[in-house]
């Protein structure tokens, strides 16, 4: 299966979530099987990000989206660890602070790209500001936002802005060399259920546990409609939406991997040809380190 066709979702539809599967429609290779074909993935990933390291041409982000417990953590753990940790870092979107609301809010986000040739995962992303807000929109009561002074200001036509505020700055970012991977982990409001259990019945999971997502879990189908609306507005051909089924851990731990190798693939990274000048001198220096001999 082609799963970069198969779960990609670009421009040019309107996406009901109802319709989307949380599990992969065909029979799923066995936990074995996927944990081998993980590891030659991350192979062949590490072997193209040391040439997207020495290129230093194009930066990447892998962005992750999903409602709690979605395996956001495990993902990174799982299908980025085997990644050069001198070209890759993670970073977390959480609550903004007082400083990132005193600017615009995308800035939080340019402050967190990667240089040319690195990595940056984002754990969250630009998107919880169409996401949290369109569900609980009296947050934007007190963040300073020209015209936002009552929960009645932040209308249909707010969001439309924002949305086309991010598909531009997408754009230009891609102008300028840097590739978003969007990724959103689907899951199923009873896989969901399960997961929080487990965080409680299981002792060494118990630390993972909020009761903060109990009570936003209340509000699954706002999220739900959310994420259509962010989904449908800011899908593109240049920077699509992965919307991964993600019942299943492993499942799409394996499906973001066979994407992302193949995306990688396809900025056809490589190392920066020596030229003959550059050659000689190299011999040059390596005749007088074998001539050296204090060493």
């Amino acid at each position: 299966m082609d799963y970069e066709k198969t779960y990609r979702f670009d421009e040019g539809r309107h996406l009901d979530l109802k319709h989307v599967p949380t599990s992969v429609s065909e029979p799923a290779p066995d936990k074995e099987t996927i944990k081998r074909q993980l590891e030659a993935n991350l192979v062949k990933l590490d072997a193209l990000q040391s040439k997207l390291y020495a290129q230093a041409t194009n930066g990447v982000v892998i962005l992750l989206q999903g409602m709690d417990a979605a395996g956001k953590d495990s993902m990174i753990r799982h299908v980025m660890s085997g990644l050069d940790p001198e070209g890759t870092s993670v970073v977390s979107f959480k609550q903004p602070t007082s400083n990132e609301l005193a600017h615009d809010y995308l800035w939080r986000i340019s402050a967190a790209l990667p240089r040319r040739g690195s990595i940056q995962i984002f754990n969250r992303s630009q998107y919880e500001d169409v996401l949290i807000s369109h569900v609980h929109p009296e947050i934007l009561t007190s963040q300073h936002i020209p015209g936002i002074n009552r929960v009645e200001d932040v209308t249909k036509a707010f969001f439309d802005q924002r949305y086309d505020d991010i598909v531009h700055y997408e754009d230009y970012l891609a102008h300028n060399g840097f590739v978003m991977l969007k990724f959103f982990l689907h899951y199923s409001k009873a896989e969901q259920k399960r997961r929080f259990e487990k965080r409680i019945e299981v002792p060494d999971k118990n630390w993972k546990f909020s009761a903060a997502d109990i009570k936003e879990r209340g509000f699954w189908d706002q999220y739900q409609q959310a994420y259509e609306e962010m989904l449908t507005h800011t899908a593109t051909k240049t920077n699509p939406w992965y919307i991964v089924p993600s019942d299943s851990k492993w499942c799409s731990r394996l499906i973001v991997s066979e994407i992302l190798t193949k995306r990688f693939e396809a900025l056809k990274p490589e190392y920066p040809v020596v030229t003959a000048a550059q050659k000689q001198q190299l011999h040059q220096i390596l005749d007088q380190l074998q001539a050296n001999q204090d060493s």
